[in-house]
């Protein structure tokens, strides 16, 4: 499928950013004069509106070749929000969607760095090294940020999986944030992040995230992902300014509906 393309820095937009989720009630009133009051669901949709500014004439073709195949309006895309974490369940390692080693245990209520109880004890008791990943539909070759807050009882190593590329990470006793950014395999069409714990290790570990930039940003709690299959460009028209010599800027609306 189509996707949102990233800039030359590999972030896939600049601030400001508006983002705006639009929710429906549907609302029943009786011939008693009471009314009944349901959230619709399916109803529900998400818009953004992306300004760029001193775009170079690579970056703003990008933009336009994008919008080109797209049609404007007409065909959908994925769309990967640039102010989410991508990940999804994120303060419940439990959930389905990650996928833990056959040896590898995970115990939630562990007191996080916040002040709260969403960290996760993660233990290793194979022989060998275990991880728990996520795999997203999202492109493998696009430039992605690992980020997770780790901690253990005593000094180790953990192993960030960003797709095939993977990163030795030092762990100590008190709360630090490991991050590693890369890119993964271009070719394919899906990406899994993760971490890996050796033989025998254990940590703890929260706010675990995954963004399409260079860096990391302020952690962000997450349940759906920030990965949109069958998003669209709400414009037929791509106004761009050039303000100087390899130097644009335009605006592109993005929105997203479930029922769509």
């Amino acid at each position: 499928m189509l996707v949102y393309p990233q800039l030359g820095t590999g972030a896939m937009s600049q601030f400001p950013v508006k983002k705006q989720r639009h929710l429906r009630t549907v609302v029943n009133a009786a011939a008693d004069g009471s009314w009944i009051k349901l959230a619709d669901a399916p109803g529900e949709y998400t818009e953004w509106s992306l300004q760029y500014a001193q775009l170079s004439d690579a970056e703003l073709a990008t933009l336009q070749q994008f919008f080109t195949a797209a049609e404007g309006t007409l065909n959908a895309f994925t769309f990967l929000d640039p102010i989410s974490n991508l990940l999804a369940w994120t303060d419940h390692l439990d959930n389905a969607v990650w996928v833990p080693g056959p040896l590898l245990t995970v115990a939630g209520g562990i007191a996080d760095p916040l002040g709260g109880t969403n960290a996760w004890h993660l233990s290793n008791t194979g022989g060998g090294a275990q991880n728990i990943s996520q795999t997203i539909s999202a492109p493998a070759g696009y430039l992605y940020c690992l980020s997770a807050y780790v901690r253990s009882a005593q000094a180790s190593t953990a192993t960030m999986l960003l797709g095939a590329q993977r990163a030795s990470q030092a762990v100590t006793t008190g709360w630090t944030r490991i991050v590693f950014a890369a890119s993964g395999d271009p070719t394919r069409a899906s990406i899994s992040f993760g971490l890996e714990l050796p033989a025998g290790g254990a940590l703890d570990v929260y706010g675990v995230q995954a963004e399409p930039q260079a860096a990391a940003s302020v952690y962000k709690a997450s349940t759906t992902g920030g990965v949109y299959e069958n998003a669209r460009l709400r414009d037929d028209l791509l106004t761009i300014t050039s303000t100087d010599v390899n130097r644009h800027s335009c605006k592109v609306n993005v929105y997203y509906a479930k029922h769509l």
